[in-house]
């Protein structure tokens, strides 16, 4: 896995329309997973595809183990 990187705004791909996902095949799966490593690594909870430069309907999110107390 690599970590990706996270665009900043004013970035143009933010501004984007992404794509749909029709068929979660091995590459989607490659994607997946280095989000998740890349949004671990910036301490994040969630990060969407087009924040790594991919114009895809797609996102990786941490919704913890327990309540926020």
């Amino acid at each position: 896995m690599a970590k990706l990187p996270i665009l900043q705004y004013p970035h143009p791909k933010l501004a984007a329309k992404a794509e749909p996902v029709a068929d979660f095949n091995d590459a989607i799966k490659t994607l997946v997973n280095d989000m998740a490593e890349t949004m671990y690594e910036a301490d994040g909870c969630g990060l969407a595809a087009p924040q790594v430069g991919i114009l895809r309907r797609l996102c990786v999110v941490d919704v913890g183990d327990g309540l926020i107390e």
